[in-house]
């Protein structure tokens, strides 16, 4: 951090290439960061079985013939076109895996804006309820391609999700192991 001019600046060697929003869009970054939780939250509706409500979400998040594209750790890669298609897709994955609920967590967002085009990136930790006693946890890199639609509004025309990893986590089934609480324990600290 340098102090120029009165103000303190990040110096450039450990500064990302970030470029700053546009003047006439001064909440372009604002607005496009909206559009991953958007995704979430659709994600997650379709997750409790509320496929349509996911579809409407989606559609807030997406262009209408915007390409979604999940690469899986094994290489293996699915791309759908429109939002409707891909809820249907999301859902029956989550259908057929018997997930009850799920929480999709975004984070480490990096938004580049040039006019009225965008590169979005964020990180994904996503939790997928099997039952009361296992999980699926999934974690990848979202690459999105972003533009300003005629009505002024941001819109994902072309999302990329690449996971690095999906994991099953599960506890003993016992009912002991399911009633006796856990204790966290700390170490005594010594002041």
């Amino acid at each position: 951090m340098l102090l120029l001019g009165g103000r303190f600046e990040l110096a450039s060697a450990i500064q990302p290439n970030f470029e700053p929003a546009s003047v006439t869009q001064p909440n372009a970054e604002l607005e496009i960061q909206k559009l991953t939780t958007c995704y979430a939250l659709g994600t997650d509706a379709i997750g409790r079985g509320n496929l349509q409500e996911g579809k409407n979400i989606y559609r807030d998040c997406f262009t209408q013939d915007a390409r979604i594209t999940a690469i899986f750790p094994d290489g293996a890669s699915e791309v759908r076109i429109g939002t409707d298609a891909w809820a249907d897709f999301v859902y029956s994955v989550f259908q057929g895996n018997g997930y009850q609920a799920t929480q999709h967590l975004i984070g480490t967002i990096n938004i580049s804006v040039q006019a009225n085009r965008a590169k979005m990136s964020s990180y994904l930790h996503a939790t997928h309820k099997r039952s009361e006693t296992s999980i699926d946890v999934a974690n990848g890199t979202y690459e999105d391609e972003v533009i300003l639609n005629r009505n002024g509004r941001w819109k994902i025309s072309n999302r990329t999700l690449t996971l690095i990893d999906f994991l099953n986590l599960s506890s003993p089934t016992t009912p002991t192991a399911r009633t006796t609480p856990v204790e966290l324990r700390l170490p005594h600290m010594q002041q």
